[in-house]
């Protein structure tokens, strides 16, 4: 009687057959040191070795998914970020360059001086750190109040410190700043400072607003900053509003959206300023492009 083993015979091409001589090596199926296609085939045949369907992705996706992990890291949700960088990482399309920034990423996902900083926030001690603005140029601040917050859809530090040049913020919000995460240097060395903790926190100034047409009954109270939300005792159908502001930046810029259905009523300053802007704006637009 024959011992013959049942056999197979494959009809490939060439590249075909180097690929699967590439799985073997890939996945430890040898014989001796070269690649084994027949114990590739068995350990698929046993399921030590499961077949998938192929995740061939495009460039939109791949861009559209590392967008996401960025936008993890900017609302500090770190854990998903990391989750969505090895999702990654377990595809060949990546480019090598986008490879190494993900595998950098896992390896070290929140960069040392960002817990050094928390760690400061934490214990109230004030801190020096170096920042790089849009410019490119490079601060040191002493800083004596932070707090890490969202600005649409980013984080940022807001702190007080104690420099003040260069600030073009309102006069009353001068030690004010507020620092993108991202543009704290890498390097940054950061150092314990002597003196105390602002509890105060940041400076502020209280706004009065005034809300008009449908948007007098759309708005909603914003949470820590405003402390009075009526309609106004005078005129029907329109709302006001006194909020406390740390940021001049991201105050007009709010406001900005609302054009005419919001008035900045006082502090003179504040609304000298957003006056300023309207007029700026209004040259934009009646000089010819």
């Amino acid at each position: 009687m024959s011992n013959r083993r049942p056999s197979i015979t494959l009809s490939v091409k060439a590249r075909e057959k180097a690929q699967l001589e590439q799985l073997a090596l890939k996945f430890g199926q040898t014989w001796g040191d070269r690649p084994n296609i027949s114990r590739l085939i068995k350990a698929i045949a046993k399921g030590k070795l499961r077949l998938a369907a192929s995740h061939d992705w495009g460039r939109e996706l791949i861009d559209a998914l590392n967008r996401a992990r960025t936008l993890l890291i900017d609302s500090g949700q770190v854990e998903r970020a990391v989750a969505i960088a090895n999702l990654l990482l377990e595809h060949s399309e990546l480019t090598l360059p986008l490879r190494g920034e993900l595998e950098q990423f896992v390896a070290q996902p929140v960069a040392p001086w960002r817990l050094e900083v928390e760690r400061y926030i934490r214990s109230q001690q004030p801190f020096q750190l170096a920042y790089q603005d849009a410019a490119g140029q490079v601060w040191r601040f002493t800083i004596r109040y932070a707090e890490i917050v969202h600005h649409e859809e980013r984080q940022y530090l807001d702190c007080w410190c104690d420099e003040t040049a260069g600030n073009q913020d309102l006069p009353e919000l001068c030690h004010n700043w507020c620092l993108r995460l991202d543009r704290i240097a890498e390097d940054a060395a950061i150092s314990s400072v002597a003196g105390r903790w602002r509890q105060s926190g940041l400076d502020h100034i209280p706004a009065e607003l005034l809300f008009m047409g449908p948007l007098a009954f759309a708005y909603r109270t914003k949470l820590n900053a405003d402390i009075v939300n009526e309609w106004h005792p005078n005129r029907p159908q329109v709302r006001r509003v006194i909020r406390q502001i740390t940021s001049g930046f991201w105050f007009f810029r709010e406001i900005c959206r609302y054009g005419e259905d919001c008035e900045i009523i006082s502090p003179a300053s504040v609304r000298m300023r957003m006056k300023q802007k309207v007029q700026a704006l209004t040259g934009l637009y009646q000089r010819e492009p």
